[in-house]
């Protein structure tokens, strides 16, 4: 035998989850932004600089093509996306056993309302 030690050195390649699955790891990449513009489709100019308003008044960027052929839908679904997000939820704080009641009687808050 052999007087070298063996060191563990760790995972010679380390697990890649995050690629295997299709995690997407950039935090900074926001649809909208000047980095990522929204890419949206419009049937006529009259459409095109009425989305282009909803884009000025939410603060977005966005590359706004106008497609007039025949048969041509519109896509503005990341637009409409963004628009509808609903903001975040607050719940206000129950009062504990011993605190006074929010009902405003006075009493203790175990005494009245909790039950």
């Amino acid at each position: 035998m052999s007087n070298r030690k063996f060191f563990y050195k760790g995972r010679q390649d380390p697990r890649q989850n995050h690629v295997k699955f299709g995690y997407e790891n950039r935090g900074t990449h926001k649809a909208g932004s000047k980095k990522y513009p929204l890419s949206l489709v419009v049937t006529s100019e009259e459409r095109k600089r009425e989305v282009e308003a909803l884009v000025a008044e939410a603060e977005l960027y966005a590359v706004i093509e106008v497609d007039s052929s025949e048969g041509a839908e519109e896509s503005i679904v990341e637009l409409t996306t963004l628009l509808n997000k609903q903001g975040t939820v607050t719940l206000d704080k129950v009062p504990a056993r011993n605190d006074p009641c929010s009902c405003g009687s006075g009493k203790k808050y175990k005494k009245c309302c909790s039950q």
